[in-house]
């Protein structure tokens, strides 16, 4: 019985030995697969547990004027962040950070809803906390195991130029942001993009490259430690320098305050922007700092249409400016001679129809350059007739009119210039007749440009159809040609009589000309009719003086007639602009 037992004693023994024995194979086998087999891949989950990468948002590039003058920079506001996987217990935490910094639990959690894209990425909770918001969470920050706080770079403005429209703005990256945009790695929710303007259009500079922050954390989630020799330094996004004069730019938007419309300055030969204005006057700082839905329904809804962007997308009747369109043909083809006379006596039969000057008692006998200088409506109503609308309508096109100027901003209109398929679609065959270049001629009827467009028009008036492409960014020089060269006459005669419209006795550019010494001042001034109202008031002209050529348009809506309105603008522009400044051996003041 004895040896039985034993028997089965020895049994139990090799059993719990063997299973033992398996377990420790087991063992083992499953730490050989673990730290050998699979040694990379548990290192890595390990090093993921225990560090804790952050990103670091990186400084957008500055934008400059053309003297390196800062009109946009970046100034450091702190944020508070929280990484999902260690921020447990958000309710509780939410409540002491509440308690500490006085930030709503509301704003918390919608910031925390708003900004979640996963466990692993940092969530924004707040930003713009002041140093004793800081102090407090650092003191309190073994309760607030998860949460970090770094800088944000925002957007500052410290030359004050109400360039909204030029300059743009940013906004924060949201879901719908994020989800439409072709390259994600650069952005996190929170991020801010260009989203108008200058900011838009050259976001691929201005935009930096994010760094990262490593930081080792214990098994509560609290930082022990930064891993200083892991970081990756933000890189800044590259400085865009512009060739806004931010002197002519404040003084022509201090022109334009409590108006609308227009005024836009260019080297003729260049191409550079100069001035960029619209009105009314909008600062970009508006929208970086972040705009309230009712002060954003309060813009959307005003009449006077702040957020257009009058010089490439207000669309417009050109008025008398389109003259100069008509005298292109009838100088180069000869139809008519500069020296053919016609009377005006304030009112022309055309039909059925009256057409009127508009000046009521006429203007007696006028030849071109008199028409040109007085703006006859009576002399272009005839001469006008010669020309066929395929050739009026080539001629437009050849100055750019009816096409985008491609000015680097990312919106521009193009304009209607009507031909005969136009006509054709919008009247039938036979809705239109003749007299439709009438109103043609004078820049109004059914035309449609941006000023813009007209300062595109004005550079190559002033250069005789050489200049170089119309641009904000400095050193760009892509040159623009017109596809048709005039004859040397022909611009001769333009020049003669453009300068005579601000020269002349009775002249009704006269008020344009700032009277400095060597200064020769050409212009056109335009009164456009307009069916909604009072009409727009047009200037548009150039300055020279030695090499040196300035081109300037400048838009009064429903201002009534350019020669009193935009004129004067157009002379503080010349005044500005050649008083303070120095070209060779030329030196510019007043007589």
């Amino acid at each position: 019985m004895l040896k039985a037992e034993n028997i089965i004693y020895r049994d139990q023994i090799l059993i719990v030995k063997g299973i033992i024995t398996v377990v420790f194979i087991v063992l083992i086998s499953r730490y050989f697969f673990i730290q050998i087999v699979k040694h990379e891949m548990y290192h890595a989950k390990a090093e993921v547990n225990r560090i804790q990468a952050i990103s670091l948002p990186a400084p957008r590039g500055l934008i400059l004027d053309r003297d390196k003058n800062i009109l946009v920079d970046n100034y450091p506001t702190f944020i508070l962040s929280a990484i999902p996987r260690e921020f447990e217990n958000k309710r509780t935490k939410f409540n002491l950070i509440n308690e500490l910094t006085g930030i709503p639990y509301e704003i918390l959690e919608k910031n925390y809803k708003r900004y979640y894209r996963n466990r692993f990425v940092n969530v924004r909770l707040a930003k713009n906390l002041n140093f004793e918001q800081l102090s407090l969470l650092e003191e309190n920050k073994i309760s607030l195991a998860g949460t970090y706080y770094n800088k944000l770079p925002e957007r500052s403005y410290p030359s004050k130029i109400n360039g909204f429209h030029f300059l743009g703005y940013v906004r924060e990256v949201d879901r719908s942001v994020l989800s439409n945009l072709s390259d994600q790695s650069n952005y996190d929710l929170g991020d801010l993009i260009g989203w108008n303007g200058i900011e838009k259009y050259y976001e691929e500079y201005l935009n930096g490259r994010k760094g990262i922050d490593f930081f080792e954390v214990n098994v509560k989630g609290e930082i022990v430690g930064q891993l200083v020799d892991r970081s990756i330094q933000p890189i800044s996004g590259t400085d865009v320098r512009l060739t806004i004069n931010s002197e002519l730019q404040r003084t022509m938007e201090r022109s334009m305050i409590e108006k609308k419309g227009s005024v836009l300055v260019s080297n003729a030969k260049t191409g550079d922007i100069l001035a960029f204005v619209n009105a009314p006057l909008l600062s970009p700082e508006l929208f970086s700092a972040g705009i309230s839905h009712e002060e954003w329904e309060n813009i959307i809804k005003d009449s006077d249409k702040p957020l257009l962007d009058r010089n490439t997308s207000g669309q417009y009747p050109p008025g008398s400016i389109f003259k100069l369109i008509t005298l292109f043909p009838l100088i180069e083809e000869k139809n008519i001679l500069s020296n053919w006379e016609t009377f005006c006596g304030g009112s022309y039969n055309f039909g059925d129809r009256i057409f009127n000057c508009w000046k009521e008692e006429g203007h007696g006998t006028v030849n071109m350059e008199k028409a040109v200088a007085q703006s006859c409506n009576i002399y272009f109503y005839q001469a006008v007739q010669s020309i066929p609308l395929e050739t009026w309508v080539e001629t437009c096109r050849n100055f750019g009119f009816g096409k985008i100027t491609q000015i680097d901003l990312p919106t521009e209109k193009k304009g209607l210039i009507p031909d005969r398929n136009y006509y054709n679609t919008q009247y039938g065959k036979w809705g239109w007749s003749k007299g439709t270049m009438l109103n043609l001629a004078l820049g109004q009827g059914e035309i449609l440009v941006t000023p813009i467009q007209l300062l595109q028009f004005a550079n190559l008036v002033a250069t005789h159809g050489y200049t170089n492409k119309l641009h904000f960014y400095y050193g760009d020089r892509e040159v623009l040609l017109l596809s048709i060269n005039y004859s040397i006459n022909t611009w001769k005669l333009v020049d003669k009589f453009l300068l005579a419209a601000v020269s002349q006795p009775g002249a009704t550019g006269k008020l344009a000309d700032p009277h400095i010494k060597g200064l020769k001042v050409y212009g056109k001034t335009g009164t456009a009719q307009n069916p909604h109202g009072d009409p727009h008031a047009w200037f548009f002209g150039f300055g020279k003086y030695g090499e040196e050529i300035i081109s300037i348009v400048v838009l009064i809506e429903n201002g009534g007639h350019g020669s009193e309105v935009s004129a004067p603008i157009a002379r503080l522009a010349f005044d500005t602009y050649f008083s303070n400044i120095n070209i060779g051996q030329f030196t510019y003041g007043n007589n």
